[in-house]
């Protein structure tokens, strides 16, 4: 051999190799994970945007989908393996009241926490302030002498629906004495402009928008409700979970690690940049930006609300991303107290079907991530009595309907 030729044979040979490994990159099929444009989809936008998911070796496409009801179909059906999801939903789903009894859509971990709002229409500017939970009877029943009252969320038994029905039932509201109607997130701004409701809760940065458009004002926001709440998280099928679990893990590390670049505050306006882009939220960036730095405009003249600790957070030393049984059944307790079902399920079954903690608690631990020990344990929420999960009877019969 030309000793020319012999000099090129290993980078010939180096050079094949990597083109192999390439072709067989590109020839490997996508995960593909759905979202919904709304602000806390960022952990799957950032891990996309900064190459983690590359990083940790899984080919991920990102689908902008318009409503929960698509993300539910398309996870189930197995046109997406996972998705940015209502925490709740699986839940919903499994009951049948979201879905199809018996369907089930696997918790791998937490997205965020807090971060959500419920915005009332212009109707009730001046008859009620923020977290003015004592005037709201009264405001429902004056513009109800004129016109039926009517609220939204984005889908039923979700986290949007919950939020909603536990400030109605604070404030006093029968809520048979109302419509609530589901709305998809992006287009709840525009319904309320034409008036085909008077309040709605969804997440950023539609509340902050309904704001700065003079449309409606920010009653209340979510971790107002409940500090520290689950909101969103990855939700995948079955399928996937069993069948793809390596796949899967190394899916939730690139989005733990966008979760921690994410609660670095320096590094939301980058963020905020990236989700107001058209094929993520679509939204103006100051307004994604704002909500996300914790200072939330909230119209009718009643100034601006900052938050200190409970603004929207992504991994808080770890302490969002642990999923716990025990939201899965205070959401399954919601269901009984708001009459979507009318007997109990069965709560702690129901969540350890459904929530994979211990997979969860693995991932963490090979990121020196902390997992959170206080599952299953009382706590309570603004204006609610304690949950137990070990008494859910005594939590329900002193709850508000």
């Amino acid at each position: 051999m030309n000793s020319f030729f012999r000099s090129l044979l290993p980078a010939l040979v180096l050079g094949g190799t990597v083109w192999a490994t390439l072709a067989l990159r590109s020839a490997a099929e996508p995960i593909k994970l759905g979202f919904i444009p709304l602000t806390d989809c960022a952990p799957l936008v950032v891990a996309k945007e900064l190459g983690l998911f590359e990083k940790h070796g899984v080919n991920v496409e990102l689908s902008k989908e318009a409503s929960w009801a698509n993300i539910r179909d398309k996870v189930l059906n197995g046109e997406l393996e996972g998705a940015h999801c209502l925490f709740s939903m699986p839940f919903s789903v499994y009951t049948g009241i979201g879905g199809k009894a018996g369907s089930e859509m696997k918790i791998a971990m937490v997205l965020n926490n807090n971060g959500q709002a419920i915005t009332l229409s212009k109707d009730f500017c001046g008859m009620v302030g923020f977290k003015d939970l004592s005037h709201v009877a009264g405001a429902v029943k004056q513009v109800q002498a004129r016109k039926e009252v009517t609220f939204a969320m984005t889908f039923p038994g979700g986290t949007h629906d919950i939020w909603l029905r536990n400030w109605l039932a604070a404030a006093g509201v029968n809520q048979k004495s109302v419509g609530i109607i589901t709305i998809p997130p992006p287009q709840m701004v525009a319904n309320m402009r034409v008036d085909n409701m008077e309040g709605f809760c969804v997440g950023e940065p539609w509340n902050g928008v309904a704001a700065t458009q003079n449309i409606g004002f920010t009653e209340i926001a979510s971790q107002d409700i409940w500090k520290h709440h689950p909101e969103k998280a990855l939700v995948v099928n079955s399928a996937f979970a069993n069948t793809k679990k390596e796949d899967l893990k190394k899916v939730m590390k690139a989005i733990l690690e966008a979760c921690q670049w994410l609660d670095n505050m320096g590094n939301r306006k980058k963020a905020a940049q990236w989700l107001s882009k058209p094929y993520y939220v679509n939204a103006p960036v100051q307004v994604i930006e704002a909500r996300l730095l914790g200072s939330n405009d909230l119209g009718c003249d009643l100034g601006v609300q900052k938050y200190k600790d409970d603004y929207m957070t992504f991994y808080n030393k770890g302490f969002v991303n642990t999923p716990r049984k025990a939201h899965g059944m205070w959401f399954l307790a919601q269901y009984v107290r708001f009459g979507y079902l009318k007997s109990a399920p069965d709560y702690k079954g129901i969540a350890e079907k459904l929530v994979l903690d211990d997979l969860y608690a693995e991932v963490a631990k090979s990121m020196n991530v902390p997992v959170a020990t206080d599952d299953m344990k009382s706590f309570k929420t603004t204006y609610d009595v304690p949950f137990d999960p070990a008494n859910i009877t005594a939590y329900l019969s002193g709850t508000k309907k």
